[in-house]
């Protein structure tokens, strides 16, 4: 089956119609974070995921880490989709998910070593998906995401293999490594940030390009 496609930091409903128009099934709409690229503020998000059209999912990247923060959070952004880009510090997965029914819930796993296959795996019973990044909450300054960055495959197979869940894939991904990529993990979908991007912008030759190789048999 081929991958899905998400493409995240989305900054303007220009960018979110390019990569719509390119064939993406999810964009990503980066809130305040403690590093990384693409932060953009809560109105813009809620206004860009206002011009998106089913079946297209608008992810929340959100850092708060309690449930009522989260909760408060999507309230500000309207998205259908919220990922949760650290661990839990308070509440349940339950919880979040009979405040916001209808809404699903995807939480980052940073895959580090095997501690991290564990999480996810325990995880995936709880969530709607998973995704695979790059990042390190261990660092003082946090990074949760956008670090251009691939980790190694090998353990995000293991957790592809056992997860209850749909799993996402990101992390470094571009148009020379993503066929590898999908190949490799076999991951629901795939997601891509500064592997599309030029200077910071949406490259719609990098877009194509990584469609076509993502998409390729």
């Amino acid at each position: 089956m081929r991958p899905r496609i998400k493409i995240c930091c989305i900054s303007s409903e220009y960018e979110a119609r390019i990569a719509i128009e390119n064939g993406a099934s999810a964009i990503g709409l980066v809130a305040r974070m403690p590093s990384g690229p693409g932060p953009i503020s809560d109105d813009l998000i809620r206004q860009i995921a206002k011009t998106v059209p089913p079946p297209v999912a608008t992810f929340l990247l959100t850092s708060e880490t309690t449930v009522e923060q989260i909760i408060e959070h999507h309230k500000r952004t309207n998205t259908n989709t919220i990922q949760i880009v650290d661990s839990l510090s308070s509440g349940t997965y339950y919880q979040l998910k009979e405040a916001l029914p209808g809404i699903k819930i995807v939480q980052v796993i940073h895959v580090i070593d095997e501690k991290s296959v564990d999480e996810a795996i325990t995880i995936s019973g709880m969530v709607d998906a998973l995704l695979l990044d790059s990042g390190n909450p261990r660092l003082k300054i946090k990074e949760l995401g956008g670090t251009g960055r691939i980790h190694n495959w090998k353990l995000s197979r293991q957790i592809r293999d056992k997860s209850k869940c749909p799993v996402f894939l990101a992390g470094g991904l571009n148009p020379e490594n993503v066929r590898q990529a999908i190949d490799e993990v076999e991951p629901f979908a795939v997601d891509v940030c500064s592997g599309v991007r030029s200077e910071g912008k949406l490259d719609e030759k990098k877009l194509e390009s990584f469609f076509s190789e993502a998409l390729r048999k």
